[in-house]
């Protein structure tokens, strides 16, 4: 049997499941008036006696976590009530709860739920404050995909940290449990109790388009450190942790956002690769594990999607690696688990499968009546909903909802982006940035010598509400460190004009800096490098997402990796270019030749610092 009790640290100690079921005083009428009342956390027999009462089609609606629009529970613009009329059929989350009995909302910024820290604790006390005022009122799991890196729901002012990949290239546990500590502290201030993340994929695949940076790395062994520090970390702040995309979603070239992906490991494999990070977070006590739309016929050969096969949820997750906390599918929009079967079919089918949580379903209308009809219809036994029910209670008592739900103002003000969380990002960073390439000790450039900088290179849209375009962060940067800096953002694909328009800017500067995103070998990102080159110039690229633009790169004279292009990766990279401070990371992936896959150019660990360099590459 899943412990939870093991893997909690910090001063905030989360009680064992043991202590949180033990028999305790009833379950009173807090439950179902205001939020700031507080209750007996209850044991299980009393969790038990509350399914006991409620209806059918309340013990549906809390299978279910759901999207809606609107940065208020009550009161959203006008533009996000016509939204949810339009996707759900409702006005505002309080009318969703109302009318389907949700058991949680997952938080969206396209969805307008995060404007800022005090709105979205606004928001969840208003979720809160709906849910416990219908009967029998239940407190509610409040989560968000808040992995940081490439993937945050929440941006600034909220503390951003360095993605997982580069986490992975730092390879400190300590700096893992503190990214969940305090970004479980801030989120739980706003209201957020659940958060999707941590990513416990090994990434082995260069070409993973949903994946790449944001996996620790590729060897499972300290993946499999990193997801248990972090899961530990956020669990002591009182979030619960998820660890995704179970069996594995590391060694795919298919987005499962957009179609089905197939994993080809054998089993000896999966067992010795995929496997070990899911292990560790079981044995860290992790609260929750999501599961992947990919078919993986050596687990199963049915052609089913992980999330709805019970070989691999009921008879690995749960028997084999013996977990018996909280599984939750993967969107349930997504393409992967769309491919096969209907949206009436695919929330039944989960549940049959072992699966508690049901995501974001397309149409919770057509999703909720589904399951409501399996078990009216004898597909589906009401005992079964019970097992996910009382694995979803158990986790609200855990993290202490039936005792306090309020998100305070106050508690944003103490908690959310302080100086002292900003401070540990930024340190953080610093130990994560990875020199791949310095010939001729090119780097630290000397603001005296090279003084002027042209900064160009690739504009993504900027993640987590930080500031972007890459060129721009970097240029800002160099200039508070002495550096004259112009910004010329060049874009992904740089036209001829635009190339010729850099290369002509780069006549007036001491030295360019590149930010590179994704290069391929017909990239013109790459005829951007060569041209600058040309000129003389020294260059230094910045692989602002994944690591293997460097062996696009087969000239360049300095190479860094930042692992993702928020600011505070994009700030510790500039000051690593200025030698404020030494490049500490170690690459956690291998990197391949670009004209020989199969060589690797560049192995796990590789990473240079300021005063040891290898022979020239060949």
């Amino acid at each position: 049997m899943h412990d939870t009790s093991t893997g909690s640290t910090g001063s905030t100690a989360r009680p064992s499941r043991r202590a949180v079921l033990a028999a305790t005083a009833g379950l009173t009428a807090a439950l179902t008036v205001s939020t700031t009342a507080r209750a007996a956390v209850p044991g299980e027999h009393r969790l038990r006696a509350l399914i006991s009462r409620m209806t059918l089609e309340e013990k549906v609606g809390q299978l279910f976590v759901m999207r809606v629009y609107g940065h208020s529970a009550t009161a959203p613009d006008q533009a996000d009530v016509d939204a949810n009329l339009t996707e759900i059929g409702v006005r505002t989350a309080a009318e969703l709860i109302e009318k389907y009995r949700v058991g949680g909302i997952i938080y969206f910024s396209w969805a307008h739920n995060t404007r800022d820290p005090q709105q979205i604790a606004d928001l969840s006390d208003g979720i809160q404050r709906a849910s416990l005022s219908q009967p029998r009122g239940l407190p509610m799991l409040i989560a968000t995909d808040q992995e940081h890196g490439a993937v945050c729901r929440i941006g600034r002012p909220a503390t951003l940290f360095p993605g997982a990949m580069a986490i992975g290239a730092g390879g400190s546990t300590a700096d893992a449990r503190t990214l969940g500590r305090i970004s479980g502290a801030e989120l739980r201030a706003m209201g957020v109790n659940q958060d999707y993340s941590p990513d416990a994929d090994v990434n082995v695949n260069p070409a993973n388009p949903v994946i790449g940076v944001r996996s620790f790395g590729a060897d499972p062994e300290a993946v499999a450190r990193l997801v248990a520090a972090e899961v530990e970390g956020y669990q002591a702040s009182r979030v619960a942790a998820t660890a995704k995309h179970f069996p594995g979603h590391g060694d795919t070239a298919v987005d499962s956002h957009y179609g089905f992906p197939v994993i080809t490991h054998s089993r000896e494999l999966w067992s010795e690769l995929d496997a070990v990070p899911f292990r560790a977070a079981i044995r860290a006590g992790v609260d929750s594990i999501m599961t992947a739309h990919i078919e993986f016929p050596a687990l199963d050969d049915s052609g089913d999607p992980a999330t709805l096969s019970h070989p691999i949820v009921t008879g690995i997750l749960r028997g084999e690696l013996g977990y018996d906390g909280v599984v939750i599918t993967d969107s349930l929009g997504m393409q992967g688990v769309r491919t096969k079967y209907g949206d009436d079919r695919v929330p039944v089918l989960a549940l049959k499968a072992g699966v508690d949580q049901l995501l974001n379903p397309p149409s919770v209308d057509v999703a909720w009546h589904a399951v409501l009809r399996a078990v009216q219809e004898g597909e589906l036994t009401e005992a079964r909903l019970d097992e996910s029910i009382l694995r979803i209670l158990r986790l609200k008592a855990r993290l202490g909802l039936f005792e306090h739900t309020r998100a305070e103002q106050a508690g944003v003000d103490r908690t959310v982006g302080t100086r002292a969380h900003l401070a540990a990002a930024d340190r953080m960073a610093e130990r994560t940035t990875t020199l791949l390439v310095n010939e001729d000790d090119l780097l630290p450039l000397d603001h005296r010598a090279e003084r002027r900088i042209l900064v160009v290179g690739a504009d993504p849209a900027s993640p987590s509400g930080t500031t972007g375009p890459p060129a721009d962060v970097l240029a800002a940067a160099l200039t508070e460190l002495g550096f004259t800096a112009t910004a010329l953002t060049t874009g992904m694909a740089p036209s001829a004009a635009v190339v010729s328009e850099a290369v002509a800017a780069a006549q007036d500067a001491d030295a360019v800096v590149v930010a590179t995103y994704n290069v391929t070998a017909r990239s013109a990102q790459r005829t951007l490098v060569e041209r600058l080159q040309a000129t003389g110039r020294a260059v230094v690229a910045v692989a602002v997402r994944n690591p293997y633009d460097v062996a696009q790169l087969p000239t360049v004279k300095a190479c860094l990796a930042t692992y993702c292009w928020t600011d505070v990766e994009l700030r510790a990279a500039a000051r690593v270019i200025a030698g404020r401070v030494a490049p500490r990371g170690r690459l956690p992936v291998p990197v391949q030749r670009a004209d020989d896959p199969a060589q690797v150019l560049y192995p796990i660990g590789h990473g240079l610092s300021y005063e040891t360099y290898p022979a020239p590459r060949a």
